[in-house]
């Protein structure tokens, strides 16, 4: 499980995180929503030490992160896996050299050890066979399945994902939701998701926060949140004209 209490975190004046706090639970997808600008991607990258909070606690099970020492929280890093945006694969890499780039730093696998877990991974995302390509020659929804594969390559207990559907089609965000949440189950991880794309909301929606204006405004899952009587939620949930139509 990891923990947020009470954190607070500012830019100059501007106060972007207002006093919360939240739970993450380990073996569901835990999504946490609102629109652009509600603090959701500071609060992510306040929990992977990107940022620093100002005040309050990040805990990972029992270790208290926000004390941590540098080289303390390298150990609590050494076990999060993170999804970018867009994949963040390095271009100058193949397929293997990526998804082994984190063994090579963070473990003290062989060689032999190292491709073996490459190519379970890539297989575990349906990508056997690939590890000669670069990510030019690849499709955006095999660069994020890829992405997926060097998230997992460290057998992470936590894993982040910030917009994993970004720029994706319907079909294939389906995909990479349901490889997402199977690995979540299978794995036995906590996992925690960025997005504003209610597909995925609807999809996988296990652990719902709603982020508005720096302040955890609703918590439920895909099966309360089409029915809390919240302005703000369903401005954000039936923001289209087909969610509209059929609210």
């Amino acid at each position: 499980m990891i923990e947020a209490r009470h954190i607070n975190k500012s830019f100059d004046d501007n106060h972007v995180l207002k006093d919360i706090s939240i739970k993450f639970r380990k073996g569901i997808t835990n999504l946490v929503i609102g629109q652009s600008g509600s603090g959701k991607t500071v609060l992510i990258k306040c929990f992977v030490g990107l940022l620093e909070v100002d005040s309050g606690e990040i805990l990972y099970g029992d270790h208290n992160f926000s004390n941590m020492t540098w080289k303390e929280r390298k150990e609590i890093r050494k076990e999060i896996g993170m999804l970018f945006q867009g994949g963040a694969l390095f271009d100058y890499m193949n397929v293997q050299e990526n998804v082994m780039f984190p063994l090579t730093m963070f473990s003290d696998m062989t060689p032999a050890e190292r491709l073996d877990r490459v190519n379970f991974c890539l297989e575990r995302v349906n990508l056997p066979g690939v590890n000669k390509l670069m990510p030019s020659e690849l499709s955006g929804g095999m660069v994020k399945r890829v992405a997926i594969a060097r998230a997992i390559s460290l057998e992470p207990k936590y894993l982040f994902c910030d917009e994993p559907n970004s720029g994706l089609d319907p079909q294939t965000s389906n995909v990479i939701d349901n490889l997402i949440s199977e690995l979540t189950q299978e794995l036995d991880i906590t996992t925690v998701i960025n997005t504003h794309d209610m597909n995925s909301v609807m999809e996988i929606g296990d652990q719902i926060s709603f982020i508005y204006k720096g302040e955890v405004w609703w918590e439920g899952n895909k099966g309360d949140i089409l029915k809390t009587g919240n302005k703000e939620i369903n401005d954000f949930v039936f923001a289209s004209k087909l969610a509209k139509s059929i609210k």
